[in-house]
């Protein structure tokens, strides 16, 4: 047993106003941070500075590629913790974002944290007040001196960056009762355009999922787009002549990408989980089962809301394997010809390059990892159907991918300097088609995880594009899959999570892992850097595994057998982790 040691009175005295002092100086220093806090207007959003992280995916072209340098193939190796702080319980996809030195990031349990980005002090909090707790976000906005936050009751509020003291809180209404349904507000809302925009999801509702624009001072609605098409309206015709209530699917998970120049912003709409009426085409004039505008890239205009223009994917997808992830920009020379364009792949890990000013279609490239598409018509994007994935009555045939996708929602890492995109994949098939007492949506399909007919026993790909060519580059294969979106650095470097707890720096040019770190849970969230103070940092969430990463781990389980024995058992509690060169 230790001995008690007790200091003489003026030591004790010293040590208390020391520590007051010390307290003093982080208020001190934490109210300056605050008080530097410059506001956001439309100039920084287009030309974000290099050491902040100021949206979803760092950028309006939503690349997740920073600007920063400070950490290279050449010192990376000595990335350390820097500091962490603990968070809640329960599953998310959350992204930190990062302005003058101020972190913001959305919790689990509807609470919103303001940190000091160089040690994780906590400047402020904010709960919002909700018996609905999904904390199944993937993010915030900031614009002004506002943070926006949504939350899974459908309310988004506007909260000061300096107090968090609520500036306006709006309720977005839906078409019918949530409770008839599922709701929710999972992607990252957007500034475009001096409009506030934010995608709605819709599981198995009438009338499906849609995207609002809201006034940036009030929080009033301005405008609203449907994803699913009503009937006499533009797509109308595309649902098999079924009433508005019997449509439903659209749901909008992500934010959208923005073209200041063009006026347009990009997003992305899910698949119909009802695709038992779409089944079979009615083969009456004019009426299809094409489903508008699921599975679709729709830009529209962010002050109106106007559609001006639509390219729907996968029509009619019996699969569930959606197309509504990021639309990434860039500008590409195509048949000789320099076009700005949106490219984006769905779970089956095959891209679609169009134009971002028409919609028209421009060229396709396939990972490898699907059989369900057999050719895409090179003049229309139009997809061939591999006849064993059309649901049937007669036999299980193996599908690539398996429904949870080639792809999900880890989003690609795309650096606009090189012309390289990176992409975290799964490589897994599924024994599925037969229509039975199915689990894959309401045709009732069977779908039984299954390994790759050429199956080496490794299942996570990290894939390499070169954009210029629309080739292949390197790709970094392992036992477990990716489990979370990549983060691209002019620093040469790519990061990533994967489902063993490991998080990864892979060299740029090669797909060597440079440095790497296992952590106590799974990571599952978007890595973002910043830098303060001429140091720079990178920060992961572990510990809040979404509904998509906690299925999986099961699965990879399951499928490796004694293997499985060589993965970490999550075991650490949920928090965000933030390492730097020392």
């Amino acid at each position: 047993m230790h001995p008690t040691i007790r200091l003489p009175l003026t030591a004790s005295i010293l040590l208390s106003c020391l520590a007051f002092s010390q307290t003093g100086a982080q208020e001190s220093q934490a109210q300056q941070l605050l008080d530097n806090y410059r506001r956001i207007d439309s100039a920084m959003m287009q030309n974000p500075p290099a050491e902040d992280w100021l949206m979803w995916r760092s950028r309006y072209d939503l690349s997740g590629h920073s600007a920063l340098d400070l950490i290279d193939a050449g010192n990376v190796s000595g990335l350390r913790q820097a500091w962490s702080v603990p968070l809640s319980q329960g599953g998310n996809m959350t992204t930190p974002l990062v302005h003058d030195g101020v972190m913001f990031i959305a919790d689990t349990n509807n609470i919103l944290l303001a940190l000091d980005a160089r040690d994780g002090t906590e400047l402020w909090r904010y709960e919002h007040q909700s018996e609905v707790f999904d904390g199944r976000r993937q993010g915030i906005a900031l614009y002004g001196d506002s943070v926006f936050v949504p939350h899974n009751d459908l309310d988004l509020v506007a909260l000061n960056v300096r107090t968090g003291a609520v500036i306006w809180e709006t309720s977005i209404s839906t078409p019918v009762e949530p409770l008839q349904g599922y709701y929710g507000l999972r992607g990252a809302p957007m500034i475009a355009d001096g409009m506030l925009l934010q995608g709605v999801t819709a599981t198995m509702v009438p009338e499906g999922g849609f995207i609002v624009g809201l006034d940036l001072e009030t929080g009033a609605e301005q405008w609203r787009f449907h994803t699913v098409a009503r009937p006499g309206s533009p797509g109308g015709e595309t649902w098999n002549n079924l009433p508005l209530q019997a449509r439903s699917g659209g749901s909008v998970w992500n934010s959208g990408s923005y073209d200041a120049e063009l006026g347009l912003v990009y997003f992305g709409a899910a698949p119909t989980y009802d695709t038992g009426p779409l089944l079979e085409n009615l083969d009456v004039d004019g009426v299809t089962n094409d489903a508008l505008f699921t599975n679709s890239t729709m830009a529209l205009r962010p002050r109106t809301g106007e559609l001006a223009w639509h390219f729907q994917h996968m029509p009619n997808d019996q699969l569930d394997l959606d197309w509504v992830y990021e639309r990434q920009l860039d500008e590409l020379e195509i048949n000789g010809q320099s076009r700005k364009v949106v490219f984006t792949a769905g779970k089956m890990a095959l891209y679609d390059v169009v134009d971002a000013e028409t919609g028209e279609y421009l060229e396709s490239i396939d990972l490898g990892l699907q059989n369900i598409v057999s050719a895409v018509n090179p003049q229309t994007g139009a997809k061939s159907i591999n006849p064993d994935s059309v649901p049937n009555r007669e036999a299980n045939h193996l599908l690539c991918p398996y429904f949870l996708g080639g792809r999900n929602w880890q989003a690609g890492a795309y650096n606009p300097d090189t012309k390289m995109l990176y992409l975290p994949a799964l490589e897994m098939c599924m024994m599925a088609g037969l229509m039975a007492d199915g689990n894959l949506l309401s045709t009732g399909i069977e779908a039984t995880p299954a390994p790759r007919a050429d199956s080496d026993g490794k299942f996570g790909r990290l894939q390499a594009i070169n954009m210029e060519t629309m080739e292949m580059a390197w790709r970094h294969r392992e036992l477990t899959p990716p489990s979370t979106p990549l983060l691209s650095t002019a620093g040469g470097l790519v990061f990533g999570g994967n489902l063993d707890n490991s998080f990864k720096a892979f060299d740029a040019q090669t797909g060597a892992v440079l440095w790497e770190t296992t952590l106590d849970h799974l990571p599952s969230s978007f890595p973002i850097t910043y830098a303060v103070d001429g140091k720079q940092y990178v920060a992961i969430v572990k510990g809040q595994p979404s509904r998509w990463t906690g299925s999986l781990y099961g699965i990879i389980q399951g499928m490796l057998g004694p293997e499985a024995q060589s993965i970490p058992t999550p075991s650490g509690q949920p928090g965000l982790v933030v390492f730097a060169v020392e």
